[in-house]
């Protein structure tokens, strides 16, 4: 997958990637329709980081989730 395209097939490979990883619980609070190209580049860094890292505490998952948060759509 080439990730330096902003496409929302993209956008929605790094959320499900995400979500995965972090093993979220309410797979409902996050979703690919939620973020669009506009946050591309903040949502690719989160997608990044959390694919290098082996685990995270769970403060760590509360500031991502709150992070992902921050970067979705405001209607």
């Amino acid at each position: 997958m080439n990730l330096s395209e902003k496409t929302i097939e993209n956008v929605e490979y790094m959320i499900e990637q995400i979500k995965e990883k972090l093993k979220v619980l309410n797979l409902g609070a996050i979703k690919p329709s939620h973020f669009d190209e506009e946050m591309y580049e903040e949502l690719k860094e989160i997608y990044e980081m959390v694919m290098k890292k082996p685990s995270f505490s769970p403060n760590e998952m509360q500031a991502l989730v709150e992070e992902l948060g921050n970067l979705r759509k405001h209607k």
